[in-house]
């Protein structure tokens, strides 16, 4: 299941609060803060989605995520890369590596970071 926008942004708060009262969360927006009940309503969606729980403390609820933020990324990068890319991982690093402008520096980077994990592969 796939968070809206506003959805993401808001769990964005969450992923780095840990754990967060509704004003906690509502403190985490830049101005123009949203409304309490827009908050709630994306609330509500997300625990309704199971991204989200939370304990109550009497009338305060303390929310927190129950996906992580790696694990949610990693499955919407491989519906991206089977939607868009033929599922073909070979096609999306070439797109990303030619289509990104990056420079030799995160190419170099990107290089060792793909030789470390064949050095694992092959262990």
């Amino acid at each position: 299941m796939q968070l809206s926008n506003s959805e993401e942004q808001l769990m964005e708060h969450l992923w780095k609060l840990e754990k967060a009262f509704m004003k906690d969360l509502l403190e985490a927006y830049p101005k123009p803060k949203p409304a309490t009940t827009t908050v709630a309503t994306l609330l509500k969606r997300m625990i309704d989605k199971n991204f989200v729980a939370y304990n109550e403390f009497g009338n305060s609820r303390e929310y927190f995520p129950l996906v992580k933020k790696e694990d949610y990324f990693s499955k919407q990068i491989n519906v991206l890369i089977k939607n868009f890319f033929n599922d073909s991982t070979s096609q999306f690093a070439s797109f990303f590596t030619t289509s990104t402008n990056l420079t030799q520096n995160e190419l170099e980077e990107l290089k060792k970071i793909i030789d470390v994990e064949l050095q694992k592969k092959k262990k």
